[in-house]
């Protein structure tokens, strides 16, 4: 063999693959469409609910003298050391390589939607945190680190990031999101992918396509999202990642839209991702999706039927472990049940990829590094400043932040002292040490309380939990409120514990009736504020609450989306002033706890209006932010006359006017007065985070393409109408600074796949 075509590093990718799908049994095809869970559980439920009755049972020797597709989660299923999870990692490779006839090693995968999910890994914050930065290029950064963690550990292949657009935040994975606006989606999720992919990772893209937009916000129900929101809300950040950050994988979604499965949907899979998109990489599918069009789905009525559904649709990798892609299938091709072309298809997608990673070169494989820090100094310092970054000042209205050094500081809550407050549910800590509670964390993680004491060490600094994050005692109540009676200032630190299908207050699987905070924390907060002590409100969570119930009773508020393991520092600094907050909200902050779904990407109807008594107006809208200094804006933009193809620049000047650095984030919003279909009232299509000194300015060019105001039409086609259109930038998206009125002359235009998806930018210094 190793004077065979396919191994032959000079020829073309192609060719070496169809070399070697020629010389291939049909045994050894199937087997590499599907991924093996080595150690995953089969007598329980494990990670996830319906794991044990998923998964099949296997002669692993037999098995391999196959070959295989796929190792899942070699370090993501318990704690290993990670020099040696490597080298376990490589003795299963060559075992792999030497069983099979062709030498091929499996792609090994891992989770990393928040760091690479391993432990002693750095824990990173959450996606919804880095929405909250408004800063792709941090992001890509850090990504870029995660793929260099992940391949120095033997990993091929990340199952991140997710691309879903938040539509109900009751939905418990709003924090595995980026936000609320599939723009700000797109282009940070492109920056991630970008950098895994710069790193030599496979990055996935998840979950294609509409599983966020589930009904009522149950995890994994059906989708009733309509054809213009599923093109116009929900494929965009696929597109741009895909585009623009040159993914090479996409993982199917769990969930049906209109009654059909997105594991059996060809029109999505096949037709829209790789004839309109051109999509070349793998499709994967979600953990048991593919069992699942049989058994929850009720589309296939064996695993053999559930994987012709699949293969056809074009699921090439069944994961997490085989189940349907095994026995069944091959049994079924025999029958002339399912064709072989099917399979080919599918193993030659798979084989294409692998020969990009090097795995059909004899010289796959390295020799695993005899140690391997996961938790570096640099992993630490990016995680700082994305955790600094991300951190938003939702209110302070009588300046009680920054705190003065010397203060008495009354900290309470469940989540001051909770070093989990800070991990989202796919950090290694939530996710897996759960099952391992003798395990230590693996990193270091200061809590809110022990990063304040560090931050102000002149102040009194006194402690009362108060209350549990979700437990419905009230007993910690009284000595909380004793403590901050004898306080200048309180700090409320409260939130969600991530958790995994019921096992916490945010998280896969935990999703709630109502966006009222967790448990009894309201009360506390009630009975905190009654004291008549400056109350700071520091909240630690997965997604937005409802907050109108305190509004004018707070001195201040401040939101961290699980900032990872460096955010008790970043929080605290923002308390003590030696971070000046410049997060912006990702997710608009509801008032009531009710009337949801809500998100601000609404037409008229969705609005506050006379029609109704229910006023769906956030308490503090997408884009909101507060820094401790000031800006002021100056527009040399009014407006124009262009061509439906046509382009114009937006130009805003921005100074630092107050004391102190700090960063602005300068957003240009989209509104379309009249349409032939219901539009946003205003939609983000581009922003900019400018960091300035005192006095120092920035002039910001938006280029602006009629591209950008498209939208789905009437009969599902892509369009730019004729019209006038608004250009705002604003400081939110409720913030409007400044207007500039377009009007778009000439035809209907009709766009394709090649349409512009960015509003470009340029930034120059200002006098």
């Amino acid at each position: 063999m190793t004077t065979a075509p396919w191994r032959d590093p000079a020829l073309p990718a192609a060719v070496r693959v169809d070399d070697l799908l020629s010389r291939m049994t049909l045994e050894e095809k199937t087997a590499q469409l599907y991924g093996v869970w080595v150690g995953a559980a089969t007598d329980g439920d494990g990670v996830a609910p319906l794991q044990s009755e998923m998964t099949a049972d296997y002669d692993w020797d037999e098995l391999i003298t196959h070959g295989l597709g796929q190792l899942t989660r070699s370090y993501g299923t318990a704690p290993v050391d990670p020099a040696l999870g490597a080298q376990a990692l490589a003795r299963a490779q060559r075992r792999i390589a030497e069983a099979g006839r062709f030498g091929i090693p499996a792609v090994a995968h891992e989770e990393c939607l928040a760091g690479f999910t391993a432990w002693g890994a750095t824990a990173y914050p959450v996606p919804l945190a880095w929405g909250a930065s408004f800063d792709p290029p941090l992001v890509e950064e850090m990504a870029r680190a995660i793929g260099g963690d992940l391949r120095t550990a033997g990993v091929h292949q990340g199952l991140a990031p997710v691309l879903d657009v938040v539509r109900d935040p009751r939905w418990g994975r709003v924090e595995e999101t980026i936000g609320e606006d599939p723009y700000l989606v797109g282009t940070v999720g492109a920056a991630y992918v970008r950098g895994l992919e710069s790193a030599g990772i496979v990055a996935t893209l998840k979950h294609f396509a509409g599983y966020a937009s589930s009904a009522g916000a149950r995890n994994l129900a059906p989708v009733r999202a309509g054809i213009r929101e599923f093109a116009d809300v929900t494929l965009p950040p696929f597109e741009l990642a895909l585009r623009e950050g040159g993914a090479r994988s996409v993982m199917a979604a769990y969930t049906d839209t209109d009654g059909i499965p997105a594991s059996a949907d060809p029109s999505l899979l096949t037709e829209l991702l790789r004839e309109d998109w051109g999509f070349t990489g793998t499709v994967v599918a979600d953990y048991f999706g593919i069992g699942f069009l049989e058994t929850l789905h009720r589309v296939a009525g064996s695993p053999a039927e559930a994987a012709h559904a699949a293969l056809a649709a074009g699921i090439d990798v069944e994961l997490p472990t085989l189940k349907c892609y095994g026995k069944p299938l091959l049994e079924a091709v025999r029958a002339g049940a399912v064709p072989e072309s099917l399979v080919d298809r599918a193993a030659r997608r798979v084989l294409l990829q692998k020969c990009e990673l090097g795995l059909l070169d004899e010289d796959w494989d390295p020799e695993p590094a005899a140690v391997i820090d996961l938790d570096s100094a640099a992993n630490r310092a990016l995680a700082r400043r994305l955790a600094e970054e991300s951190v938003v000042l939702l209110d302070n209205p009588d300046g009680v932040l920054p705190l003065p050094p010397d203060t008495r500081v009354a900290v309470v809550g469940p989540r001051a002292a909770d070093a989990l407050a800070m991990l989202g549910c796919y950090s290694f800590p939530s996710h897996v040490l759960a099952h391992h509670p003798d395990v230590p964390m693996g990193v270091e993680i200061p809590t809110v309380l022990q990063a304040l004491r560090a931050e102000l060490p002149d102040a009194k600094v006194t402690f009362a939990q108060g209350c549990d994050t979700s437990d419905p005692d009230l007993s910690g109540i009284e000595e909380a409120v004793a403590r901050t009676a004898e306080a200048d200032v309180c700090v409320a630190v409260l939130g969600d514990r991530a958790g995994l299908f019921g096992r916490g207050t945010s998280g896969e699987g935990c999703d709630v009736t109502d966006l009222r905070l967790p448990g009894v924390q309201g009360d506390l907060l009630d009975a905190l504020v009654a004291t008549g002590v400056p109350v700071v409100l520091v909240l630690l969570t997965g997604r937005p609450y409802a907050l109108g119930r305190w509004h004018g009773r707070l001195a201040a508020v401040v939101q961290a989306f699980f900032p990872g393991e460096e955010g008790g520092p970043a929080v605290a600094g923002v308390l003590s002033g030696r971070v000046n907050p410049s997060g912006r909200l990702p997710v608009s902050v509801p008032r009531l706890p009710g009337g949801q779904p809500w998100t601000y990407l609404q037409p008229p109807l969705g609005l506050a209006g006379e029609v109704s008594n229910l006023d769906p107006t956030p308490l503090y809208p997408f884009g909101h932010g507060r820094s401790y200094t000031t800006f002021a804006w100056e527009s040399e933009s009014a407006g124009a006359e262009i061509g439906t193809d046509g382009s114009y620049d937006v130009t805003v000047t921005v100074r630092n006017t107050g004391e102190r650095a700090g960063a602005e984030v300068v957003q240009l919003y989209l509104h379309d007065p009249v349409a032939s279909v219901t539009r946003p009232d205003v939609r983000l299509i581009g922003y900019r985070r400018l960091e300035l000194d005192p006095g120092g300015a920035a002039r910001v060019v938006f280029r602006f393409h009629a591209d950008l105001s498209a939208f789905t039409d009437r009969s599902g086609a892509r369009v730019v109408e004729p019209g006038a259109l608004e250009l705002r930038l604003g400081a939110s998206s409720a913030e409007v600074r400044h207007t500039a009125r377009l009007r778009l002359a000439g035809p209907v235009r009709v766009l394709g796949t090649d349409r512009r998806l960015l509003c470009e930018t340029e930034v120059s210094a200002a006098d």
